[in-house]
């Protein structure tokens, strides 16, 4: 089973870091998308359905398949025994990761909301959700990176 580890483990974290940085590319850029449809596109207008097209692509062919394969990925590693379950840091990645995926569901639900012309939140609104990805990235990296606690 070590040798196992050795040779698969390093992969299986490649391609989980691929996916965070994809993952994490579309949680910081659909949020300042809604922002400009909010402020630049009035319901209807052709601005609006650009906008609609590319926050719709944005999640379905980026931000949904990398996370999924990054949290295919963590699970795998999860299971390889690369997780200290006695230790803190554990506990703040995974329940960072989790936060993490509500936002990604909570920007999925907005996207639905522009699509049938019921946003009702501001640019501001949204331009301060787009830090939330940034403070739980900043937890995680923290976290497992420098294992402060």
């Amino acid at each position: 089973m070590t040798e196992l580890f050795n040779d698969i483990y390093p992969w299986i974290k490649a391609v989980h870091i691929m996916a965070v940085i994809a993952w994490m590319a579309g949680l910081f850029y659909l949020p300042r998308l809604f922002v400009y449809h909010v402020e630049r596109a009035a319901v209807g207008s052709e601005m609006d359905q650009t906008f609609q097209i590319m926050e719709a692509k944005l999640l379905r062919v980026i931000m949904n398949p990398a996370m999924i394969v990054a949290w295919i990925a963590g699970l795998i590693m999860i299971a390889l025994g690369a997780f200290d379950w006695g230790s803190a840091w554990a506990w703040v990645k995974i329940v960072s990761a989790v936060l993490m995926t509500a936002a990604h569901v909570w920007m999925g639900a907005r996207r639905k909301e522009f699509a049938v012309g019921a946003n009702t939140r501001s640019g501001r609104s949204y331009r301060l959700f787009n830090e939330v990805p940034t403070v739980l990235m900043l937890l995680i990296v923290i976290a497992v990176v420098v294992r402060p606690f």
